[in-house]
């Protein structure tokens, strides 16, 4: 732990990153849930090597911040002695009812095993970025549908029987369709398009595949099975098949001599996806109650994803008392408790409110996406979670489905990379408006910090004013256009 990692990498137990409010590390449970006590537990060992701070990201891991280089090491002994195995590698991500939801199609651990042990036989973790990820997706109650990821592996019903949707660079509604195959096909693709993202460098992902390369990989499965490719060679930059004619070439796969490789956006764009992804319903929030074969799981959020230790310590034990067996982390920044009544349920609704945890989908503060800011971090320049609690009790008309609110301490946007609707972003200026872009862009208007939610206020105000019948917050932004919201923010 000498030497940490760096932004943009994955801040595992062993390898924690540096941040403004000291050492991050993140924790992703081999078993996929944990024990409430475990939890507790967890929770304990952040109040006393941490700053007191969890949370839940927007993908579904645990994070626990402000450790220092001794403290992440004695948290990195108590949650051995916790019993607690956590997973390193390619993340393979299931999701948070893999395997105990009724109406899942199929449970998809077994394949995202097989596919996490055919990545470490072939030697890739140490040649993939941090970011490359895998994702499968068993259907059900609680999809995957709206994880990025660079190979995505869906569960569909087919004649034959359970066949799986493979795709790639995205989500679900965006990701480019590939092929529709059986579970060995399916392991055989993501792992031969992970073979094609390694040899282009630890920057890249499957949406800088060509079109030949994601061609290649959509009839993979018909002709090379994983068993004959060799290794990758660092030297040569191919993957090449050992059967002369089974395969195409080297230079179809490295596509070493300058073939256009698509847009990142270019998925995005076409949204050529299996069967009109794009006509698929939003997926479901993690947030209330889901039905299981024998009892009911239970999701309840944390607000923009962050919860003093104590809080969850708090919750966990309640929890506990009313006989919930186990917790699992779920994307969105919720957690499911397992094994409930209808009743108990009902029961631990009520104290995670009283906690200040979010128990509705509806819940405004589901909308925006802010990073812990001052004071807990000293790279903010903007109180981001008071802010962001204002404006979701003044402005909450505004939070619908269509939009999405980022209020970033700095101009790194660690809590929400990619664009956003409206992004407030601290600098040596203020509380700076981008519209429709990241926190790393240029602001089109100030105002001081502390006056940033009045100065939303206005843009809700006339979203009230001017919305037609029927409207998103975010289509009316988008008729009034960027300049006319920059000047709402300013001059309110």
């Amino acid at each position: 732990m000498n030497a940490f990692s760096r932004r943009g990498a994955c801040p595992a137990l062993s390898a924690p990153m540096q941040t403004g409010d000291g050492l991050l590390v993140r924790l992703n449970p081999v078993a996929g849930g944990l024990l409430p006590k475990s939890l507790i537990g967890l929770a304990e060992s952040a109040l006393r090597h941490g700053n007191g701070i969890m949370e839940v990201t927007a993908r579904g891991s645990l994070q626990i911040r402000g450790l220092t280089a001794e403290s992440a090491r004695l948290l990195a002994g108590e949650v051995d002695a916790l019993g607690i195995a956590v997973r390193s590698g390619v993340p393979v991500e299931t999701g948070p009812l893999a395997g105990i939801d009724p109406q899942e199609i199929a449970d998809p651990r077994p394949l995202a095993e097989r596919i996490r042990a055919a990545v470490d036989e072939v030697g890739l973790m140490a040649r993939l970025g941090p970011k490359v990820s895998v994702v499968v997706d068993g259907g059900g109650q609680l999809s995957m549908d709206a994880v990025t990821a660079d190979v995505r592996l869906r569960a569909v019903r087919a004649d034959a029987g359970v066949q799986w949707s493979v795709s790639v660079a995205g989500r679900a509604r965006t990701a480019k369709q590939l092929a529709t195959v059986d579970a060995d096909a399916a392991r055989d693709i993501a792992v031969a398009a992970l073979r094609m993202v390694a040899e282009k460098g630890r920057e890249a992902h499957t949406h800088d595949l060509s079109e030949r390369q994601l061609n290649s990989l959509a009839s993979w499965h018909s002709v090379t099975p994983l068993s004959v490719l060799p290794d990758i060679s660092p030297s040569r930059g191919e993957i090449g098949s050992s059967r002369a004619g089974s395969s195409p070439s080297a230079l179809e796969i490295g596509e070493s001599r300058g073939d256009k490789a698509i847009s990142p956006l270019a998925g995005e764009m076409s949204g050529r996806t299996e069967r009109g992804a794009q006509e698929r319903r939003p997926p479901r929030s993690p947030i209330g109650a889901f039905k299981l074969s024998k009892s009911h799981a239970l999701g309840i959020g944390l607000p923009f994803g962050s919860m003093p230790a104590q809080n969850l310590i708090d919750l966990a034990t309640r929890a506990s008392h009313l006989g919930a067996t186990e917790i699992r982390l779920a994307p969105s920044r919720a957690l499911l408790f397992l094994s409930l009544s209808p009743s108990v349920c009902s029961m631990l609704l009520d104290t995670a409110a009283a906690l200040g945890f979010v128990t509705a989908p509806i819940d405004p503060r589901t909308r925006i996406a802010a990073c812990p800011g001052t004071p807990a971090c000293a790279s903010g320049r903007i109180a981001t979670r008071a802010i962001a609690e204002t404006i979701a009790k003044q402005s909450s008309d505004l939070l619908d489905a269509s939009l999405t609110l980022h209020i970033s301490g700095c101009a790194k946007g660690c809590a929400h990379p990619g664009a956003a609707t409206l992004t407030l972003v601290g600098d040596e200026n203020g509380a700076g408006l981008v519209v429709d872009g990241t926190a790393k862009a240029l602001p089109a208007r100030y105002r001081p910090g502390y006056d940033a939610a009045r100065g939303v206020a206005g843009i809700a105000a006339a979203v009230r004013r001017e919305r037609h019948q029927g409207e998103t917050a975010a289509a009316c932004l988008a008729r009034l256009g960027a300049a006319a919201i920059a000047e709402l923010y300013r001059r309110n």
